[in-house]
């Protein structure tokens, strides 16, 4: 037997056991999370009202795996619009309960409901005035008795074949916690342009925020030519500008067609010299055309419904300002 062939234990690994184990688990966890919306119901609407209505900061505590998925659901509060943090537990009860005020709404994590660093600063938590929020796996537990709203995030068993090792509880946790996010973000109003301003950075910050405008050819490095220019001369202002496209433009600068690589290829399959060609007898007429305050990630959509690579960008007046391609989305970060 190959060494690989073996687990450290020398057991033979059998992937057919490891497969079937992979999905059990996967279906134990999708079906803890199927199980949450049929218990959704006033408490739910109730978390939401407080949350709305946090004047302050949304606190999320938990402790260990609990803890991760606080982490994961603070960051989705914060990112969507609602204001959140995570405070650990055990760190509250040396400092850190500082960072918690009156005008702030507690989200405590426990699936047992008896997790003694939370159950050990509840007190101080009350005597602050500050609303509770418990999502819990035991509506019976102290947790759930001593918060203001309780939601259920029980689940038939964990996704771990010895039962023990937090899984398919933390998904129907974290699940939950998304539920909440959302239903506050459509309560908020909580737009795109909203959105993009807490994800300024990164692929997604790009997509939200960049316009047309911002990643255009413009100026000296905008390939045009007179419409009665010749194809010679379309060649070379392609290879200058080394945009793959010119736009053909009338007197007044507006836009009348556009040619491209793949025009070329085409006009070589019919003609035998381009020198005595008119750029005006082998354009495409029109060309696809855009708005410079239209999204970038807009014209890069534009691009693949039609299957096309260059857009040229026109002003309220029609003219020409500006042109991109896929390259040039590219660059940016767009697509």
């Amino acid at each position: 037997m190959h060494p690989d062939d073996a687990s450290p234990s020398n057991t033979p690994i059998d992937p057919a056991t490891l497969l079937q184990l992979a999905r059990d688990a996967l279906d134990t966890e999708a079906d803890a999370v199927r199980q949450l919306a049929p218990r959704l119901g006033e408490p739910f609407v109730a978390a939401c009202r407080l949350l709305v209505g946090c004047r302050g900061r949304v606190v999320v505590l938990g402790m260990g795996k609990s803890g991760h998925i606080g982490g994961k659901i603070a960051a989705t509060l914060a990112s969507t619009g609602t204001p959140a943090f995570f405070v650990h537990p055990g760190e509250a009860s040396h400092g850190d309960l500082g960072m918690i005020t009156p005008q702030d709404v507690v989200l405590a994590l426990s699936n047992s409901g008896e997790t003694g660093e939370i159950l050990l600063i509840l007190p101080m938590i009350r005597r602050l005035g500050v609303r509770l929020i418990a999502i819990t796996g035991d509506a019976g537990s102290t947790l759930a008795r001593e918060a203001d709203v309780n939601l259920d995030a029980s689940v038939a068993r964990e996704a771990c074949p010895l039962g023990l090792a937090p899984t398919a509880s933390t998904t129907a946790t974290l699940a939950l916690g998304d539920a909440l996010a959302v239903a506050l973000l459509h309560t908020r109003g909580f737009s795109r342009e909203d959105f993009s301003r807490s994800h300024p950075g990164g692929k997604l910050g790009r997509r939200l925020l960049l316009h047309v405008a911002d990643v255009m050819v413009k100026g000296d490095r905008l390939p045009a030519v007179p419409q009665t220019a010749s194809l010679t001369e379309a060649l070379l202002e392609i290879s200058r500008k080394g945009l793959g496209m010119t736009a053909v433009v009338d007197d007044a600068g507006r836009a009348v067609g556009i040619f491209t690589d793949g025009d070329l290829r085409r006009v070589l399959e019919r003609v035998d010299s381009v020198r005595a060609v008119p750029i005006a007898d082998v354009m495409t007429p029109g060309g696809v055309r855009i708005r410079p305050q239209v999204l970038a990630a807009e014209a890069a959509q534009i691009m693949e419904q039609r299957r096309i690579n260059a857009l040229l960008v026109e002003d309220a007046d029609r003219r020409l300002v500006g042109a991109l391609n896929m390259h040039t989305l590219l660059d940016a970060g767009v697509i």
